[in-house]
């Protein structure tokens, strides 16, 4: 995903003496002094080493090497020319960064893609003993941009022989030229073994196309879907298209960013259930029906992980941790923006339908270094868990199980610090409905919208609730009713929050029981 307007902002700065950038063929790692110790620096999320950061791109496992590419500018810390930043991690959660992947060339910026490993070697780009690993593109003709044409996008490939670690552009790039559409972008490609065909889907308007490959050279596109459904707030962005099991049944879930229009301002992320048969998705819903994958404002362009081996089995999501509303404007210095925590994504059967729900992945539990466990007591007014709990929370992960909640329920998470700062996580019966307030978290004086309250509507009606929360210097992932719904927000206080209080008012609520975990960074 980039920015509607590419050219809208970009300013040059130089590179602080820190930062030392690797260029075509240098084959150097990043390296730095002061490492992962700036200001608002999250301390086990993935963030760039230095300067610019949007959409997860190319995510594929590979020989016991999850691959992440990114959308990176590498000489600011707003956005600009976009190149394909790398790195790779044994475990989801640890990262070593790599060299840039894909420079801007003569056809134009890098933008949004996906990678596949092309084991049957279809593409004649590998051999049969070494597979191609393959990236899909698009091309952003920024000189077209100025020149005020629309047929400035289309879809294009490059190849590695070496575990994504050195890359050549297809000669006959594009694979995919544009037919006269301006937002023509973000592809997805995947291997559909019942109709042996490869399938790209990508954003084309206000809609998504889709084609088919015998070789991942040649395109035919084959269906479009979503001109009436869905919602249409904001331009299409950065589709996935995969299966999942459900009591037996394979579905097929679309998800697709919007650039604006989310249920809380911004950046958002919708899904759509129903089934695929190699050419065409048929949703299950109604076309006006609008489900979003996270509430909170800071979850965009989100896609999965191609290449998980059968005996794992999982669907894997990781987004952007940023919303277009204010991502240039955050007052971090020599980085800018994170991703959210991978999540294992799957579908569930609630009393109101079917739906997608999102857990944190299990490699995360590696990273709890201390715990605190809370035995089942009643909040009526106040209950500070700093002062039992026998370590900082401001990298925290908390696990809360409350026995019963009505329609008089009322109670608050408060994060906050000795300024008064503070940011909420709360709950209403009365409307049943999450939320969190992030009026007072800091610094907000960088975009008008940034402060707020954010709200997401309970879909259990289950009398017992859960909250699984993770907390990370500048950022709060709520993961209510295992997953049912999940709220992502960011925050840039001035002090880090390590006082972390439950509140509740009148009569109060039971917590039936709680675990509280110190986590370990994951930088080094």
């Amino acid at each position: 995903m980039k920015l509607s307007q590419a050219l809208f902002i970009f300013v040059c700065f130089t590179l602080c003496s820190c930062y030392q950038q690797s260029k075509p063929g240098a084959g150097k790692v990043l390296e730095f002094t002061g490492y992962y110790q700036e200001p608002h620096r999250p301390q086990y999320h993935f963030s760039p080493g230095s300067m610019w950061m949007n959409d997860p791109n190319g995510m594929v496992y590979y020989e016991g090497e999850y691959h992440l590419f990114y959308q990176y500018y590498p000489d600011s810390t707003v956005w600009g020319p976009m190149h394909w930043g790398h790195a790779v991690s044994r475990d989801l959660v640890h990262w070593e960064h790599l060299p840039i992947a894909l420079y801007p060339d003569s056809l134009g910026y890098i933008f949004s893609g996906s990678a596949v490993i092309d084991y049957n070697n279809t593409s004649g780009l590998g051999t049969a003993d070494t597979p191609a690993m393959v990236a899909i593109y698009t091309y952003h003709d920024m000189e077209g941009e100025h020149a005020g044409r629309i047929d400035i996008q289309s879809q294009a490939i490059a190849y590695s022989l070496d575990r994504g670690r050195s890359w050549t552009k297809y000669a006959g790039n594009p694979v995919i030229p544009n037919p006269g559409i301006r937002d023509f972008r973000d592809p997805k490609v995947f291997w559909h073994a019942p109709t042996q065909k490869w399938v790209m889907i990508f954003a084309a308007g206000d809609r998504v196309r889709i084609y088919n490959s015998a070789d991942l050279l040649q395109w035919e596109l084959v269906s479009e879907f979503g001109k009436d459904h869905g919602s249409h707030g904001g331009v299409w962005e950065c589709p996935d298209l995969f299966p999942l099991e459900i009591n037996g049944e394979e579905k097929w879930v679309m998800i697709v960013s919007l650039g604006d229009g989310a249920p809380n301002g911004g950046s958002g992320t919708q899904y759509f259930i129903g089934d695929f048969d190699g050419k065409t998705f048929t949703s299950d819903h109604s076309p006006s029906d609008v489900y979003w994958l996270d509430y909170g404002r800071d979850n965009y362009a989100g896609v999965t992980w191609s290449g998980i081996p059968r005996e794992d089995g999982r669907r894997i999501f990781i987004g952007w941790m940023s919303n277009w509303k204010y991502a240039n404007l955050v007052p971090t210095k020599r980085w800018r923006s994170a991703m959210t925590l991978p999540r294992t994504l799957g579908l569930r059967q609630t009393e109101k339908g079917t739906r997608l729900i999102s857990q944190p992945i299990k490699e995360l539990n590696g990273l709890r270094s201390k715990s605190y466990a809370l035995e089942r007591l009643k909040i009526a007014g106040e209950y500070n868990l700093s002062q039992r709990v026998p370590f900082p929370l401001d990298l925290s992960e908390l696990v809360l199980k409350f026995d019963s909640v009505t329609s008089t329920s009322q109670f608050e998470i408060e994060l906050s610090n000795d300024l008064g700062e503070k940011v909420v996580v709360g709950f209403q019966g009365k409307e049943n409905r999450f939320y969190i307030d992030r009026t007072q978290p800091g610094k907000i004086d960088f975009e008008s919208g940034f402060p707020g309250v954010h709200f997401a509507p309970r879909i259990s009606m289950a009398p017992g609730l859960s909250l699984h929360i993770f907390i990370d210097v500048s950022s709060i992932e709520v993961f209510a009713d295992d997953g049912e719904v999940v709220m992502t927000d960011v925050f840039f206080p001035n002090q880090n929050f390590t006082t972390i209080k439950i509140l509740s008012p009148g009569e109060g609520l039971i917590l039936d029981s709680g675990e509280i975990y110190a986590l370990d960074p994951i930088w080094k």
